[in-house]
């Protein structure tokens, strides 16, 4: 599926003011490089990120004090050679994810001026929807970079916490803030989060990238997770979810997965004790109360006074359990799939209930950066309507590589080829989390791909004093294949691992769902016990799985 791409010029948008240009003083001041990765390339930046010599308003007009110096995500764009064009429309002080809440006026999607643009970040969407710039930094706190992504038929990458700093940013929370881009294609994320990532020292938040992908992160991404019931959703967007559901079946395997436990995260934000960060954040700046102040972003932050210290300390015990139920569902799948959002509100909606629809319109957003997870909001076609339809791709924290090549591929975009050393499937014991799998993590492998063998493998478990599985090929295994997954091992690797493999099993070619065939661990069919045929559990943690649950049954 493809951005839309409406063929649309600033003059043509019966918006408000979305951008402020800078003047040409204003950008010899900044002095963007000559040449590199983006020479020439304009980009806008959402008015709470510092550009230096230019106020910071945030949306808030008595703000008009230039700030001396830029961010550090501006200052990598400038040494990268990209050129600032100008300052964006917000919802005030980042407190929104309508685009309405801003003095300088409400922004709206650009495929409908009666409904809403989406925001936090709704200026930099409408900019680059528009064609004013390719490329605007947004930010991310519990979706303002992707809601308005999904409302333009934009790309929003949102990467994970700290990845790229937030040195220069006016907070809203800090420990949640990210810096995102909003783009019309995944290669232009892709190229400016190559610049925008790295670890800042002054900046306390910051984290670097891991020197090699997290353990359970594949590098080529193959199996999405999809929620196993029906969605909030309203009816047109639910028609366009039902045809994103069946594109992503082009682009991956899906599993479904209970995702109770992130929705209910999701509530923490607004509806829990998390809400306090933002009274220390910025809760100096709406007292005492003056006209430039956004009434409802006002009362919705002060309203969090009463929160006391321990109403926080519980919230976060909570949100440690929900993040215990949650992140399973990554071990058995790359990436879990779900709608931006519930449905895409009107200008006059937001009027009538400005913070019940802005709240639902969080409802599968908010809880990304509270479980520590990298996102990208990608075009998914339009509603019935017209209006343009997005979907997110979430994965945990540091996937942010392989989840942009899934997008590419969504999307239709060309993947770079990831070289390989040398490929080994495992079915059992060295699946990650299970009790071998530091063998592989100790001659420096790393996960490839998760994956099923083509049909007509059967399991088996295999005597011994380790719990394990042999796979046999024939005898008319299951269609769908067994769960494996593929392991990617320096030179040599293979010869020496081969000496810590026991007997039933040895090496042998296995024929894997997309048809290609990669060395892995086999059984010779006369060294199974055929009443010990695991086969219809589909794969090995599903079969220890289902053991598990008839011990408890039991009991």
């Amino acid at each position: 599926m493809t951005a839309v791409q409406p063929d649309l010029t600033p003059a043509d948008l019966d918006q408000p003011a979305f951008i402020r240009v800078l003047t040409a003083d204003e950008v010899t001041g900044l002095g963007p490089a000559a040449d590199g990765p983006l020479a020439g390339l304009p980009f806008a930046v959402k008015d709470n990120i510092d550009v230096a010599g230019v106020p910071t308003t945030a949306a808030c007009p008595s703000r008009v004090e230039p700030a001396t110096g830029s961010a550090t995500a501006v200052q990598r764009l400038l040494d990268a050679g990209a050129r600032p064009v100008g300052k964006t429309n917000m919802d005030q002080f980042a407190t929104g994810l309508v685009g309405t809440r801003s003095p300088y006026g409400a922004c709206h999607s650009v495929a409908s001026a009666a409904h809403v643009s989406g925001g936090s970040s709704s200026g930099s969407a409408v900019a680059v929807a528009a064609g004013v710039v390719p490329l605007a930094l947004g930010t991310d706190t519990a979706g303002s970079g992707r809601v308005p992504a999904a409302f333009n038929g934009l790309v929003g990458m949102k990467p994970t916490r700290g990845l790229v700093p937030t040195r220069g940013v006016l907070p809203a929370a800090p420990s949640l803030d990210c810096v995102t881009t909003l783009t019309r294609t995944v290669a232009l994320a892709r190229t400016a989060l190559g610049v925008l990532a790295g670890h800042d020292p002054a900046d306390p938040w910051s984290r670097p990238a891991p020197a090699a992908l997290p353990p359970g992160v594949a590098r080529r991404m193959r199996v999405v997770a999809v929620p196993d019931g029906p969605l909030d959703l309203d009816p047109p967007h639910r028609a366009a979810w039902e045809a994103a559901l069946a594109h992503a079946a082009t682009v991956a395997r899906l599993v479904p997965v209970d995702v109770s436990a992130f929705l209910e995260a999701a509530q923490l934000l607004y509806g829990g004790p998390f809400l306090a960060e933002r009274l220390a954040a910025f809760g100096q700046l709406l007292e005492p109360d003056h006209p430039g102040l956004d009434p409802v972003v006002r009362r919705i932050v002060l309203g969090a006074r009463p929160i006391s210290g321990a109403d926080v300390y519980r919230g976060q015990q909570r949100l440690a359990e929900l993040r215990a139920a949650a992140l399973p569902a990554f071990l058995g799948a790359d990436a879990l799939l779900l709608p931006v959002t519930p449905g895409h509100p009107t200008l006059a909606e937001v009027a009538a209930d400005p913070v019940g629809v802005n709240a639902r319109l969080g409802t599968y957003t908010n809880m990304v950066n509270l479980l520590d997870l990298c996102a990208v909001a990608v075009p998914a076609g339009t509603r019935a309507d017209g209006l343009p339809f997005g979907v997110q791709l979430l994965a945990p924290a540091f996937a942010d590589g392989p989840l942009l090549d899934l997008a590419a591929r969504w999307c239709g975009e060309p993947v770079d080829q990831v070289p390989t050393r040398s490929l080994l499937a495992v079915a059992g014991a060295h699946l990650t989390g299970q009790p071998l799998n530091p063998q592989l993590v100790g001659l420096g492998g790393r996960l490839h791909a998760r994956a099923r063998t083509a049909g007509g493998y059967r399991m088996y478990r295999v005597p011994g004093a380790l719990p394990r599985p042999g796979l046999v090929r024939g005898a008319g295994g299951p269609p769908a294949g067994i769960e494996v997954e593929v392991w990617d091992l320096p030179a040599g690797g293979l010869g020496e691992l081969l000496p810590a493999v026991a007997a039933p099993l040895a090496l042998g070619p296995v024929e894997l769902d997309d048809g290609t065939v990669v060395p892995g661990f086999l059984t010779d069919p006369g060294g199974v016990d055929a009443t010990q045929d695991i086969s219809g559990s589909g794969g090995w943690r599903a079969h220890l799985a289902a053991r598990i649950a008839r011990g408890a049954a039991d009991r």
